[in-house]
């Protein structure tokens, strides 16, 4: 595999960690603005919306930049937004550098994963998409414990410093290292053309579905571990840290099934596995070791997902390709909001054991979106092929 696209993946750890480092420093955010914790939260929300609008309009200035260059330009917005975040007085100015980051993000993995897919060949396109999600997922294990580790001792804007001295690695590297690379084609028309196939349609609603189910019971895992599986509070902390190293090794296995089987197959199996996992999760609730097998499976196959439908874009849709994975990129953060959204409304009404059976009703839908996928990219294959 190709160096330098663990030095993109090292780009996107960085970007990444930003997204949900606050969720570990909001005490100290909120005594030091005189804030609520519930108005500091929003600054992760802020985020995820920022993000999912931002990575479609990233393509659109992709037509424009050499990507190394719009890589780099993105790496400079990030440090600038976390420098702004660490010297911010008010929570508006915070608010807006949060607003920064996530624009930032959303340009660098858009630019990371394309570049990627372009150092290695066809046969590996896959697997370089999967070490490109394993920065983002290792961002969830390394760099939020770490986080919260400078926060406790030198206090929540020593992260965000942290966090730009850690961008101006990457971007050396990355400067020093990256070819230069081609623009991006147009964006509009490929983005009309995509939202025109109902088989790409088809496959971004399998990231929507899925990742939606995940949240659906993730957003909630500490309660539940707690409450449902009867994990001790002092021990919550070792269950993420399995979940979160699964979830690494998710991102490249997804990469590897696609690349090995087909990303038709893959697209099928990985959601059908997903539905499996989460429905043991409450049957094995009640059994340690049982529970932990089950959750790191769960785990693993959630991160598995990324990699394998863009892949399925990439090959069923190669036109519009750069419209699709930043499409997706859009879908995978919409997918966290449902989930998280649905759940919350679950646990209004009912008890908490009933989010991994919610979360299975979004799995198997995405399920049934990945047939639909597959059936219509296999009769479109076709008629392109009568049409030769």
């Amino acid at each position: 595999m190709n160096l330098r696209i663990f030095f993109l993946a090292f780009a996107t750890f960085a970007t990444g960690t930003a997204e949900n480092i606050v969720i570990g420093i909001l005490p100290g955010i909120a005594s030091g603005l005189d804030i609520s914790v519930g108005l500091a939260g929003q600054l992760t929300a802020v985020f995820s919306i920022t993000f999912a609008l931002t990575a479609p309009l990233a393509l659109l200035l992709a037509a424009r930049l050499e990507r190394k260059t719009m890589l780099g330009l993105a790496l400079l917005l990030f440090i600038a937004s976390n420098l702004l975040a660490a010297a911010s007085s008010s929570y508006a100015a915070l608010f807006m550098a949060r607003i920064g980051m996530a624009a930032a993000s959303a340009a660098a993995c858009l630019v990371a994963t394309m570049l990627a897919t372009e150092l290695v060949g066809p046969a590996m396109r896959g697997r370089a998409i999967g070490i490109i999600f394993m920065g983002v997922s290792g961002s969830m294990v390394l760099g939020v414990p770490v986080g919260m580790l400078i926060g406790g001792h030198f206090g929540w804007r020593a992260v965000f410093v942290a966090l730009a001295l850690l961008a101006v690695a990457v971007f050396l590297i990355c400067l020093r290292t990256l070819p230069t690379a081609g623009r991006s084609s147009p964006a509009a028309s490929g983005y009309l053309q995509h939202l025109r196939s109902r088989p790409l349609v088809a496959a971004q609603l399998v990231s929507i579905l899925m990742i939606g189910g995940h949240f659906t019971l993730f957003a909630y895992l500490a309660p539940y571990l707690t409450e449902a599986v009867g994990v001790p509070q002092d021990n919550v902390a070792l269950f993420f840290f399995a979940f979160g190293i699964a979830g690494v090794c998710g991102g490249y296995c997804g990469g590897w099934l696609a690349d090995a089987v087909g990303p038709r197959f893959a697209i099928v199996a990985t959601p059908l596995a997903y539905l499996v996992a989460l429905l043991a999760i409450p049957l094995a609730a009640k059994v340690p070791g049982l529970f932990i097998v089950a959750m790191m499976a769960w785990a693993m196959i959630s991160w598995m997902i990324s990699p394998v439908v863009q892949s399925f874009l990439m090959a069923t849709g190669p036109q519009t390709a750069e419209a699709g994975v930043s499409l997706n990129l859009s879908a995978m953060h919409v997918g966290v909001g449902l989930g998280t959204g649905l759940g919350g409304l679950v646990l209004v009404w009912l008890p908490l054991q009933n989010l991994p059976w919610l979360g299975g009703l979004l799995a198997a839908g995405a399920v049934a979106a990945a047939l639909v996928a597959v059936r219509h990219s296999a009769q479109t294959t076709w008629t392109t092929q009568s049409a030769i």
